[in-house]
């Protein structure tokens, strides 16, 4: 509180010595000659006179923030019209009035009613006049003047940001530029000291500094590694007043991390690595993962893999794990514990990305020692070769030995092994093996010319275990013995023409062989010895596996000698020797002059289509018997005709059709058609005459069944008593058909077929009563004695 006083006394004494030294402003007013006075008084009662101005005014100066009991006095308006009778009345307007500023408007003083902030408002432009209260005009033109506030150090510097990120990279040298941090002072920069900052750490020494001035961040010490520590925390002031004294400060804090270089080479934690491998490890089987250290990061701490040396680098390989950078021990190539038990690799770990720039500090890849043991597995038998071939003769005795296949357990055990043939490849177990020692035999003959090759499977088994086993394919190849003898290529239908003449090619002939022989086939052919000199033909041999067919004679005559048959010896030139006889059947036939057969006899035709003597003369036979049935029929149906046995054509009585022929009794059910009994509707045209033995069977016209009807059994029974007992009647079965009145009858049917047959005479008067219709009816059935009639 003292220093305040005591400042307040200086601005105060400031601010009057101002106010003396400034000259006054001159305003014109154009209405008003008179010179005007006008004097600012004080508290001390001293007067400043001018001359030619009605009005005193100047710039008035405030201190900020004053927190003094009283309001703060800025000063007094006065003009020389008042004669302090208060018939004047003073009035200020602009910024502020009323609320910041006040006046008196009969004294003219002029007070701050508040506390006044200059970084908010640092200068108020404000108007005065002075009014006579009876008129209410100005005695004097409104004057402006200027109240300005003087700045005290009332504001801390404050920076941009409440806390600050950076990095730098490791290793960095002395200076380093980090970051740039800024502080503001709201006070005035143009007045004193108040807003001149100065930067200061107050913590992350002796790592880092700042540039007093312009806040710039550097490093302190050299070499500083990510490894030992990786972030730090700097408290970086900024104080005014130019760093004095007194003067009023802020703080920021400065997270800064040291970011990685490549500045560590690998290392392997240990020396030597141990792994062991079945060695029925299929190849790309991992066996284990070595790592070596890098405690730099990212892109820096990548690792490559490689194998350096070793005995076991055409066995093995490396592989490195992107994500894990770790090297994964792969198998290369199949291994095998009988031929090697232990492998040693040299494995090395190389930075995929250095840094050229720290390349001085030593090599940046390490070595470690790997040794891969190999455990032994009970594994298969394994045959001497991928697979076997074997030829054998085709006429070799069965039981004879063909081959060998051989195999061995290749573990140190060295089981013993039993053989076996796989039945699926062999079905006609045509071979078979020794199970002890492998060797195949013949089971059944062999025919190459069936079967040229032969592909079997033989499995070999651990007694031990027969789980283990393994499968060798043996292809068996048959080879050729000359055992078949050559014969004709084709059947061949040879003729000769009458009219041939000597040393002429009627046919030529070639043979074939299913032997196989190695130098290919080569046949001759020759005539039986007993025709070796044949009067009608002879044969060339081509020297080609073909033979000509000459004629040795003038002429040839189908009526002394149809056909000719020469024999043909065919032999082979393979050892042994193979012959065969073949027959050459020669038609003589007559032939044009070009030499093309027209004939041929008679027998030699029909023998190529199939047809003997005997058959042709049964296919006569056939003929005749038909021919004879034929005549037989006929004669019958003519002997069938009789006289009409009714000559009036109004007798209407039943009528007994004869046929001339012999019924077969009851159950003959083929003598006669039923259906003639269920409504026997004729056409008109196809009617025929009743009294007229008929030449062909009625063509009936079948409609719906008429069992509904009950009176067609008696019917039939009745007429059938009375032809039994009829002394006239034929001696043979007929046919007797009768009338019928058609379907739709509104009486229904009149068939009695189905009553019983009694003694005693049936009433038929009700037909009477049916209509002219039934009139005919009427008078055949209505009389006692129509039957008879």
């Amino acid at each position: 509180m003292r220093t305040y006083s005591f400042l307040t006394v200086l601005l105060w004494s400031y601010m009057f010595h101002v106010i003396h030294m400034m000259p006054f402003q001159k305003r014109t007013n154009k209405h008003s000659h008179s010179e005007k006075i006008t004097e600012l008084s004080e508290n001390d009662g001293k007067t400043l006179h001018r001359t030619k101005r009605g009005w005193m005014w100047n710039q008035f100066f405030l201190l900020e923030e004053y927190t003094g009991p009283d309001t703060q006095y800025v000063g007094k308006l006065h003009t020389d019209q008042d004669k302090g009778d208060g018939n004047l009345k003073y009035i200020l307007t602009g910024d502020g009035a009323g609320s910041l500023f006040i006046i008196d408007e009969n004294t003219g003083d002029i007070h701050a009613a508040k506390k006044l902030d200059r970084e908010e408002k640092s200068l108020y432009v404000l108007r005065a006049k002075a009014i006579d209260r009876k008129t209410g005009r100005q005695v004097e033109p409104e004057s402006e003047f200027i109240i300005k506030i003087h700045d005290i150090n009332d504001n801390e510097p404050k920076f941009t940001k409440d806390m600050y990120t950076a990095s730098v990279p490791e290793m960095s040298g002395v200076g380093t530029s980090v970051i740039q941090v800024t502080a503001t002072d709201a006070d005035d920069a143009n007045y004193g000291n108040s807003a001149k900052v100065v930067y200061s750490i107050l913590q992350g020494q002796p790592y880092f500094s700042v540039d007093p001035e312009t806040g710039i961040i550097k490093t302190a010490l050299p070499d500083m590694s990510r490894e030992n520590r990786e972030q730090y925390q700097v408290v970086i002031q900024a104080k005014d007043m130019g760093g004095q004294m007194g003067g009023l400060s802020g703080t920021t804090t400065v997270n800064i991390t040291l970011t990685d270089v490549n500045d560590n080479p690998p290392r392997f934690p240990q020396r030597t690595y141990q792994f062991s491998s079945p060695e029925s490890a299929p190849p790309g089987t991992p066996l284990g993962r070595i790592k070596a250290n890098d405690p730099d990061v990212g892109e820096n701490a990548e690792i490559e893999y490689s194998i350096s040396s070793g005995d076991g680098s055409d066995m093995f390989d490396i592989v490195t794990d992107k994500d894990t950078q770790e090297g994964i021990i792969t198998v290369k190539k199949h291994l095998d514990f009988e031929n090697k038990m232990l492998y040693t690799l040299r494995v090395e770990a190389t930075n995929a990305h250095p840094d050229p720039r720290f390349l001085q500090l030593g090599p940046f890849k390490d070595t470690a020692l790997v040794k891969i043991s190999i455990e032994d597995i009970d594994e298969p038998p394994m045959f001497s070769r991928p697979w076997y071939l074997i030829e054998v003769d085709e006429d070799a005795m069965e039981g004879s030995i063909i081959g060998q296949v051989v195999a061995q357990d290749p573990d140190i055990a060295k089981n013993a092994i039993k053989y076996s043939v796989d039945r699926h490849t062999d079905l006609d177990r045509i071979f078979n093996i020794y199970s002890g020692n492998g060797s195949l035999f013949i089971s059944k003959p062999l025919d190459r010319e069936e079967t040229p090759w032969h592909n079997i499977t033989v499995i070999a088994t651990e007694i031990n275990n027969p789980k283990q086993s393994s499968q060798i394919p043996v292809f068996i190849r048959i080879l050729d013995i000359n055992d078949h003898a050559p014969e004709f290529a084709n059947y061949y239908e040879t003729f000769v023409c009458e009219n041939a003449k000597a040393g002429q090619l009627i046919q030529t002939v070639s043979a074939i062989d299913k032997d196989q022989p190695p130098r290919g086939h080569k046949f001759f052919f020759e005539l039986v010895p007993e025709f070796a000199v044949h009067p009608n033909f002879s044969i060339v041999d081509n020297k080609d596996n073909t033979a000509g067919i000459m004629t040795r004679r003038n002429g040839y005559s189908r009526s002394k000698m149809s056909t000719y048959f020469l024999p043909i010896i065919i032999f082979d030139n393979d050892y042994p020797i193979q012959s065969s006889t073949g027959t050459l059947t020669i038609r003589v036939c007559a032939c044009d002059s070009r030499g093309n057969m027209q004939s041929c006899s008679a027998e030699a035709l029909l023998l190529p289509a199939g047809l003997s003597t005997g058959a042709l003369v049964a296919i006569l036979l056939c003929i005749i018997i038909l021919l004879v049935l034929v005549v037989l029929f006929t004669a019958l149906k003519r002997q069938r005709k009789k006289e009409p046995l009714i000559i009036s054509k109004d007798d209407v009585r039943d009528n007994i059709v004869t046929y001339n022929d012999e019924g077969g009794g009851e159950e003959d059910t083929q003598a006669f058609d039923i259906g003639t009994l269920r409504n026997p509707e004729v056409r008109e045209e196809s009617k025929m005459r009743r009294d007229v033995i008929p030449e062909t069977i009625f063509q009936i016209r079948r409609t719906a069944p008429l069992w509904e009807n009950i009176d067609v059994q008696d019917f039939i029974h009745r007429r059938l008593k009375e032809n039994d007992l009829d002394p006239a009647a034929p001696p043979y079965d007929s046919l007797a058909t009768y009338a019928y009145e058609g379907n739709d009858s509104i009486a229904n049917s009149l068939s009695s077929l189905e009553s019983l047959t009694t003694e005693g005479n049936q009433d038929y008067e009700y037909l009477s009563d049916w209509g002219p219709r039934f009139k005919k009816l009427a008078d055949m059935y209505g009389g006692e004695d129509s039957d008879r009639d």
